[in-house]
């Protein structure tokens, strides 16, 4: 593994007169990385947006995963990872024996010493009971980034009774994630009636004309609504960490 330095590592070098101006600048022409046999991991990516890497588990294999995992560790002291199998928890829990799996988000999350950032909750809303799946990834996100939440789900249109009852709460948080497959009507809905910022997660779950999530999505980017914005088809974790990003 070819190691490059930290940007903590450099300015200790400046300060103690190791590495003189121009040398640090020329390090620091690139963001540094850790060169993994099949990855290049950005060791920076927490001090540009605040948590690192996240590892995306879908189509890599047990050792490529536990090895990112490994190297996330040194560098910090939490990990997220998405799209996890049992298989890969099994393996990774050798490695951080506090990880935790949600096996309904298919997430596994880890944290050291967790923070939970003083501010107003995230509402999560989902339009049916098969759509938790995917908001349950975007609340395991919110929830190892530091966000609280709170989660109003199976308050589709298809008894639009269920939402409404929950209005007052839902205008008291800082976003609201609103996760809807069918019609993908929901966001639309509670776009207007809520004063903050929605993000609408379409999923893939639906009958044949549902086009495994295309029609929502449309349903969604052609929102009357205005505030809301779109993430692709099943993505709760872009969710989750947009929204974290908009409740400050």
């Amino acid at each position: 593994m070819k190691k490059h330095r930290s940007l903590k590592a450099i300015l200790s070098g400046v300060q103690n007169g190791k590495i003189g101006i121009e040398e640090a600048l020329t390090k620091l022409k690139h963001f540094p990385f850790d060169e993994l046999t099949h990855t290049k991991l950005d060791t920076h990516r927490e001090l540009r947006k605040g948590f690192p890497e996240v590892i995306f588990c879908q189509g890599k294999t047990v050792g490529q995963i536990v090895e990112i995992a490994r190297a996330i560790k040194k560098h910090g002291d939490r990990l997220l990872m998405t799209r996890a199998s049992e298989e890969v928890y099994s393996a990774v829990k050798a490695l951080l024996p506090g990880a935790r799996m949600n096996t309904l988000a298919r997430t596994i999350a880890y944290a050291k010493h967790p923070v939970v950032y003083a501010s107003r909750p995230v509402a999560i809303v989902t339009a049916g009971t098969g759509d938790i799946p995917v908001a349950e990834e975007a609340r395991e996100t919110l929830a190892i980034i530091g966000r609280t939440t709170e989660q109003f789900y199976d308050v589709g249109v298809a008894g639009i009774h269920r939402l409404l009852l929950h209005t007052q709460e839902l205008d008291s948080c800082a976003v609201a994630i609103v996760v809807a497959g069918m019609d993908g009507v929901l966001p639309s809905v509670v776009g207007g009636i809520v004063s903050h910022p929605v993000i609408a997660v379409p999923t893939s779950v639906g009958y044949g004309a549902h086009f495994s999530g295309l029609a929502p999505l449309l349903t969604m980017l052609n929102s009357c609504a205005p505030g809301v914005a779109v993430v692709n088809i099943d993505n709760g974790f872009g969710a989750g960490y947009f929204a974290s990003m908009i409740n400050i």
